[in-house]
């Protein structure tokens, strides 16, 4: 993993890191790496912080109990969000047959953690160590099911326009109808396309979206409060349940625990 730099008022962009070593290093909120892809495939996980990764499939986020998988060859770039104690580990491409074939993000398991931990802590102790921990670490993610945060991006234009509105701003409040008119689309039409090329409803698509501003805010020390309202919900009730839904735990145990990982 390449030499970190503090990020300056905008988040700083590096060139493509090489796939080389296991390895770990602190990250600041923000920090990013530009699209690259690897020969082999490539495990990151945040044991404090969080991580979004962006493929042309779209993004994939994963907080502090979960760990990002990208195959070899597809192209992608990473974001931290918080302070992140980043951990890469790079899997030979003879072994990523095993694992699903495309982008994911999988539950880390004590276990799972503790091997990933070990790869990125210390140099190999003895020869054949790494591979073993390796196995290790291939099996407990066959054996977990994929807890994808993962935000679909569109091919048609229409639905890219009104995505590309939402991004811009999670908490804007604006119905698909009047999200539409901006669009040139009916409502029935946008809805159809979201079923069709995100394979989810609208709601869903902006609800996951607003998930995964809110992980970055509460990652940089926002409370929950402000970040129900800064995402669009009216309370932090319907919040903490939506999030509660998706990541599996509230969002204040969310951060209690990144904060006990940076500790």
């Amino acid at each position: 993993m390449p030499k970190t730099r503090q990020a300056p008022a905008a988040a700083p962009s590096l060139p493509p890191p090489s796939a080389g070593p296991n390895g770990a290093a602190w990250f600041p909120h923000g920090f990013q790496f530009d699209a690259h892809s690897h020969s082999d495939g490539q495990l990151v996980y945040a044991a404090a912080g969080a991580v979004a990764t962006r493929t042309a499939r779209g993004v994939w986020v994963a907080p502090a109990h979960r760990v990002t998988w990208t195959p070899p060859g597809f192209e992608h770039a990473h974001r931290f969000y918080g302070s992140t104690d980043a951990r890469l580990v790079t899997v030979p491409a003879d072994l990523c047959g095993e694992l699903v074939a495309h982008p994911s993000v999988f539950a880390v398991s004590p276990l799972l953690r503790e091997a990933l931990l070990a790869l990125t802590d210390r140099a190999e102790p003895r020869p054949g160590a790494v591979r073993r921990l390796l196995a290790v670490v291939i099996d407990e993610l066959a054996e977990t099911p994929e807890q994808s945060l993962h935000l679909p991006e569109p091919r048609d234009d229409r639905l890219r326009a009104v995505t590309a509105l939402l991004h811009a701003d999670p908490g804007l409040g604006t119905t698909l109808a009047e999200l539409g008119r901006v669009a040139g689309a009916s409502e029935r039409t946008l809805s159809r396309l979201c079923h069709t090329e995100l394979g989810m409803s609208f709601h869903r698509w902006r609800t996951t979206l607003r998930v995964h501003h809110a992980l970055a805010l509460l990652s940089d020390g926002r409370s929950v409060t402000d970040t129900a309202m800064e995402c669009g919900w009216s309370n932090p009730s319907s919040f903490i349940d939506a999030f509660t839904e998706l990541v599996g735990q509230t969002p204040g145990r969310y951060q209690a625990e990144s904060r006990g990982h940076r500790r």
